[in-house]
């Protein structure tokens, strides 16, 4: 390992935290500021990349496997790395917020693996970037038990032979992380911040506990995005002494533009890669944001009415299934985000049954694993896939020669019967202004009307507002999507909350802060990439 040179970033607008300094050292400052000056100009090319791409696809409404990369495609010959032993039977995933409780309950849910995130279920307070670090070293030291001051309940970490192996998951490439900024007072993007520090202090020590440091890359638009976080490893792994091909990264294909280029993303993470995953609602978002302007065939219904059985859901799972087993690498299913109500029996067991089909199906259809959202869906998942797999710890074998998919079917929106409702309007309004405003307090895992929603339903509801209006929708009974409807619809929905949860908790939230900006990122004409961002100028902490 290099000798750290005093590092050239400074902290600002933050305030000091309990057992900062055991994340926010020297020497570990040092390896994110270099991990900043090598790729950050890179980022900064690639995320102006995306802004032509999707200029093209607002010329031509289309999108096509690349001609460039055909023989990567073609080349039957390479496979991705071997998996290693913590990360060869992945068959129940739990996703969740890095926060004490969470660290615990997910390591101990009876999960194959948790996915520790400081991207779409954490609002990135400086409090949540830091303490979420904090956390994830004190569970690999078994340092961490947590009392819950309302309950009185204590929880504390079970044998390590029971614990769910960590994937963590870093923001992706558009964000900065403003707290930390380079001597010309540039931020040091949040991606490289949440790895750098993770794989500092984590990288040896998940190592001698027979693990390693394994991550999700979110948000992936490109192959060379790609390359460029293969570039991020091979240097990290040679600054600590990590042996190369240490690190293993999933893929989140959740964006469109990722779709296509399946092949080649786990072509440049080769000696790395450990799989792709199919990302239900940030995928749903991506096709709305690059063909917002494409007309009515790309208008999506309802989000809850896009099931993962419609025809261009099924090409992208059914391809991403092939792709990987192709190529050796895991294939992951989609979340199931249903949070089990303790009052209705009635409603869980209709959930439940949900779950289980939906569980049924990917399993049948190839995938090696699933994710779930709440430790009680845990039980559910894994039978479902215990019944296809039986003792073996994937089935990678079932390579899906069956599966052909054309370019035309992975945009073919319109192939869907159901259309925008009126109360798919009020339910995006309303699940829009409730996630945000949990979200400016710092929530980023929030559950809504018995559902975990996290940045990416948030995406979807606004979008989606943002599309059936531009598009001049009429709903079924008779009202065209418009901005007066968006408002009269948000107007009302923050007169229910006040009714709802009274006077004084409203007045203590974040209530009309989130109502307009939702109603900012929904109306605006100039459609914004990502909420977060202008949620983040409004984020505290």
């Amino acid at each position: 390992m290099s000798a750290p040179a005093p590092s050239p970033l400074a902290i600002v607008d933050a305030e000091p935290l309990p057992r900062q300094e055991e994340v926010l050292t020297e020497a570990a400052l040092a390896f994110v500021a270099e991990l900043h000056r090598r790729f950050t100009p890179r980022r900064d090319e690639l995320l102006a990349r995306r802004a032509e791409r999707r200029a093209e696809i607002a010329r031509t409404s289309t999108l096509d496997f690349l001609p460039e990369t055909a023989a990567v495609r073609a080349d039957d010959s390479w496979k991705v790395a071997p998996a290693p032993a913590a990360l060869n039977d992945r068959r129940v995933e739990i996703t969740g917020p890095t926060d004490r409780k969470m660290t615990i309950n997910a390591l101990n849910s009876g999960a194959k693996v948790w996915l520790a995130d400081f991207e779409d279920a954490s609002a990135p307070t400086w409090e949540n970037v830091v303490l979420g670090q904090v956390n994830l070293s004190d569970a690999y030291t078994r340092n961490i038990d947590f009392t819950d001051e309302r309950t009185g309940k204590t929880y504390a970490l079970r044998p390590d032979g029971e614990l769910a192996t960590v994937v963590m998951r870093p923001r992706g490439w558009h964000l900065n992380e403003r707290h930390l900024t380079d001597a010309d007072g540039t931020p040091v993007p949040g991606a490289l911040v949440d790895f750098g520090l993770y794989f500092f202090h984590n990288a040896q020590r998940l190592l001698d506990l027979g693990k390693g440091p394994y991550f999700y890359l979110p948000k992936t638009e490109s192959h060379l995005e790609a390359r460029l976080w293969n570039d991020v490893f091979v240097f990290a792994q040679d600054y600590l002494g990590i042996p190369q091909g240490t690190v293993r990264a999933t893929v989140l294909i959740e964006t469109i533009t990722a779709a296509y280029e399946m092949e080649e993303i786990l072509y440049e993470l080769r000696d790395h890669a450990a799989g792709l995953n199919a990302g239900r609602w940030d995928y749903l978002f991506s096709i709305v944001k690059n063909f917002r302007d494409g007309g009515a065939r790309f208008v999506l219904p309802d989000r809850n009415a896009v099931t993962m059985t419609a025809p261009f859901m099924r090409a992208y799972t059914e391809l991403l299934v092939r792709t990987c087993h192709k190529r050796g690498a895991h294939a992951i299913g989609g979340m199931a985000a249903f949070i089990p109500s303790r009052r209705d029996a009635e409603v869980n067991k209709v959930a439940f049954e949900k779950v289980r089909a939906d569980k049924d199906r990917e399993a049948g259809d190839g995938f090696d694993g699933s994710w779930v959202a709440h430790p009680d869906l845990v039980p559910i998942a894994m039978e479902s896939f215990d019944r296809v797999l039986g003792d073996r710890p994937n089935q990678k074998d079932r390579l899906r020669e069956d599966v052909h998919v054309e370019a035309a079917d992975l945009i073919a929106v319109d192939s869907l019967d159901a259309k925008p409702t009126y109360a798919g309007l009020v339910n995006a309004v309303q699940v829009g202004i409730r996630y945000i405003e949990a979200w400016l307090r710092g929530l980023g895992a929030v559950a809504i009307f018995n559902l975990m929603e996290d940045a990416a339903t948030a995406e979807i509801s606004r979008s989606q507002i943002w599309q059936w209006i531009n598009a001049g929708v009429e709903f079924e009974n008779g009202d065209r999507a418009t901005p007066e409807l968006a408002r009269k619809v948000a107007a009302e929905e923050l007169d229910a909350i006040r009714k709802e949860i009274g006077e004084e908790a409203f007045a203590a939230g974040h209530w009309q802060q989130a109502h307009d900006l939702l109603l900012q990122v929904s109306l605006d004409e100039d459609y914004a990439d990502f909420l977060t961002l202008p949620a983040y100028e409004q984020l505290k902490g």
